[in-house]
């Protein structure tokens, strides 16, 4: 329902701000900005414009594993918004090098003003994400990108890791912990 449409797109909350990076922001720290409550995704104060050129790349850290379900990209309504994003999981600290490699998922994006249109992901693609790495690679046909809101809606589950066991092994037996109390030796003679 409408009135709950803002609960899915929780996922924001479960961003691990201080490690979010984008890079080729003209601003720094202004991608971070884009990642607010669904309430306040028609907000325009706060927006990320890349610098050089049409290209941004978001690195974003979960506080545990993710299952994506869906993404909205809103972004001005002029050829500066986005016309494709790129989705790679699991990539910590990815730089626009490693955009050559193949992406999880490609969307061709169509001009969103409300942040009402929802892409789907692949959610076989996207059940065990800590890290999700967002490359929008052009726009419309402006010298930069301009993104003023992303929303991501999904299932967090809290991360869980197993502690290092520490075991120790022999590596060789030492006799005194296998010893026999009783050998009778035995001798046979072959004639």
């Amino acid at each position: 329902p409408p009135e709950q449409r803002g609960l899915a797109y929780g996922l924001y909350l479960r961003i691990d701000l201080e490690r979010l990076q984008c890079l080729n922001e003209s601003r720094e720290g202004s991608g971070r900005g884009v990642f607010k409550p669904w309430e306040e995704r028609t907000d325009r104060s706060k927006f990320v414009e890349s610098d050089a050129d049409e290209e941004l790349l978001f690195n974003i850290p979960f506080t545990g594993n993710v299952k994506l379900k869906g993404i909205i990209i809103m972004g001005e309504d002029d050829d500066s918004h986005p016309s494709e994003m790129r989705l790679y999981k699991n990539i910590p600290q990815m730089s626009f090098d490693d955009t050559d490699r193949e992406p999880d998922q490609t969307f061709s994006l169509n001009r969103d003003l409300t942040g009402e249109l929802e892409y789907a992901t692949k959610i076989s693609r996207f059940s065990n994400v800590y890290h999700l790495s967002i490359h929008i690679s052009k726009n419309f046909g402006a010298d930069t990108t301009k993104v003023f809101y992303i929303g991501l809606r999904g299932e967090w589950t809290e991360l869980r890791r197993h502690e290092v066991t520490i075991c120790n092994y022999e590596a060789s037996a030492n006799p005194a912990d296998h010893r026999v109390h009783q050998v009778t030796p035995q001798t046979h003679f072959i004639s």
